[in-house]
């Protein structure tokens, strides 16, 4: 709920940084910088939110329906595609009730608004705790797959793969509710942006020597073959571009969101930091936008995924 003028009231405080530090107008700052603003509409939040809603469905459609893709591999998608979802759901949620707020369609006592705030901050937190586990799983999962291929099944079962859910899920509820209840505590704050450096930089880690891998691994085949230029580069190029678009697309993502968590412990009464902390719907809107990309990234590059997919359009319609 908004709690500051026009912002969006997502994870409690995240915007309670003192409305004198907080600019919310486009006019220039006498005592300090002019603030750059990009206004997000409620209509495109629902939008986004929207849509992601519908694709990550089909993706936890697919993979229920078809048991070929009842494997670790495929449950860490599916659990990356319901935490995006309940992104989705809880912006969308939050938004259609500040509307129908505004709007005096949904009247209602202050205190229950309070709780069901809290209830959205909780899940939203949550499910973007538990969205970059997952992808920290997948990035993990596709390593040993690469680097241990022959006692893969071994080590990546489904009861293990089952309790590794199960303990992201514990451990995303418990982070949230310690967050929404502490959100005050610069600590709490700063755990959350180095839980976020740690994901960024095991992911980069792992995706940049598995490219080195399969680099490797092309010349090997391009020495037997005897065309070692045209295939190294070629192959080389795609899986340096295919790396960029991953990382980059978390980074970008995720990445202002943690920037201005960082700033509310840093430098809170800054008027730069100010002009930052407008742009917090900004952030938001980024994120949703990466829970519409996962799939694209992670999910229908499957063959046989898409293929089911089309199997659950076919008998929906």
């Amino acid at each position: 709920m908004p709690a500051l003028g026009s912002q969006r009231r997502l994870l409690g405080s995240l915007n309670c940084t003192p409305p004198a530090t907080l600019p919310f107008t486009l006019a220039p700052n006498r005592t300090g910088p002019q603030c750059l603003e990009v206004s997000i509409p409620d209509g495109l939040f629902l939008s986004l939110g929207l849509v992601s809603l519908v694709e990550n469905v089909l993706v936890v459609a697919a993979i229920a329906k078809n048991r070929n893709l009842h494997s670790p591999m495929y449950y860490f998608i599916c659990c990356l595609a319901v935490s995006d979802l309940l992104v989705s759901v809880s912006n969308v949620l939050e938004t259609a009730v500040m509307l129908l707020l505004e709007a005096g369609v949904l009247a209602t006592q202050a205190a229950v608004v309070q709780q069901l705030d809290n209830v959205i901050d909780v899940l939203i937190c949550g499910s973007m705790v538990s969205s970059l586990c997952f992808l920290g799983a997948i990035a993990v999962d596709r390593y040993i797959s690469i680097f241990y291929a022959l006692r893969y099944h071994s080590v990546v079962t489904l009861p293990r793969a089952w309790r590794i859910i199960a303990a992201i899920w514990v451990a995303s509820i418990l982070t949230s509710l310690l967050f929404i209840t502490y959100y005050n505590h610069k600590v709490i704050l700063l755990c959350l942006v180095g839980f976020f450096i740690a994901m960024l930089a095991l992911m980069a880690v792992l995706y940049v020597h598995m490219l080195a891998r399969a680099c490797q691994h092309a010349r090997g085949i391009a020495r037997l073959q005897k065309r070692q230029r045209p295939i190294h580069q070629g192959f080389g190029l795609k899986g340096a571009a295919t790396l960029t678009i991953l990382l980059g697309v978390f980074f970008l993502c995720w990445g202002p969101f943690f920037l201005h968590l960082s700033l509310i412990v840093l430098c809170p009464q800054h008027p730069t930091c100010g002009c930052i902390f407008k742009n917090f719907n900004l952030f938001l809107a980024l994120i949703i936008c990466n829970a519409i990309v996962d799939p694209l990234i992670y999910a229908f590059r499957s063959q046989e995924l898409r293929k089911t997919l089309q199997e659950v359009l076919q008998c929906s319609w």
